[in-house]
């Protein structure tokens, strides 16, 4: 399942995070990835370390915690920190999967990566390519999404970055350990759940409600690994 999140972050929030990326450095984006990543990843990345990725990377966190879309679909457990990168003068990341297991930074805590994640912090004309680009059995998805807005796919996807031809491209990324590992169970209940919602909209809490959100919480219970 891919999902669009819009306005995790406000435009005063993006242009925050501008502001104190650009004024920070960065390093070689291939020292966050394996032999295979190295050999087709040409970016940049804010260093894991840094007291800004940490300190930015806490306001995403903060962003996505009051996104009831995003808990919907992903149904977090654990996230490894909020990243940062950037793309420009024809920088690229060729086709990969991402890791199927992250450490996270400081702690003796590994996560499951079952969800990636990009949120964008460039507007789509600053910049020419950088199109995040999705494999899945559905086909080829491209994506370029408005600043302060999240993408949401499988980490098992093959997936890519274009060139950066023009200008330059700034996200942040990050990997989900879901409560449901299973795609297409986390899928069936993302669409139960707004389902759900809609219905209690337009009708209210009626037994019908009550007993389809029953089964939902019935559905996770079984399936889910907390």
């Amino acid at each position: 399942m891919m999902l669009h999140v819009p306005n995790v972050l406000t435009l005063d929030q993006v242009a925050d995070l501008r502001r104190r990326l650009d004024a920070t450095d960065w390093v070689d984006g291939r020292e966050t990835v394996g032999p295979q990543g190295a050999l087709v990843k040409r970016n940049r990345q804010l260093p894991e370390s840094s007291p800004v990725s940490r300190e930015l990377g806490a306001i995403v966190l903060n962003a996505l915690a009051a996104q009831p879309l995003y808990f919907s679909a992903a149904l977090p457990l654990r996230t490894v920190p909020p990243l940062f990168n950037r793309y420009e003068g024809g920088e690229h990341y060729g086709d990969h999967i991402d890791g199927s297991v992250r450490s996270v930074p400081g702690t003796n805590l590994r996560l499951r990566t079952d969800i990636s994640c990009t949120l964008f912090l460039t507007q789509p004309e600053e910049y020419d390519g950088g199109e995040l680009v999705v494999v899945d059995s559905y086909g080829t998805h491209e994506v370029k999404l408005p600043a302060g807005d999240l993408i949401v796919y499988p980490a098992s996807s093959v997936h890519r970055v274009e060139p950066v031809t023009r200008g330059a491209r700034v996200c942040s990324f990050f990997w989900v350990q879901s409560m449901v590992r299973d795609d297409w169970r986390r899928s069936m209940l993302f669409e139960l759940d707004r389902n759900i919602q809609s219905l209690r909209q337009r009708v209210g809490d009626g037994p019908e409600i009550v007993g389809l959100t029953g089964h939902y919480h019935n559905l996770l219970r079984q399936w889910s690994d907390v």
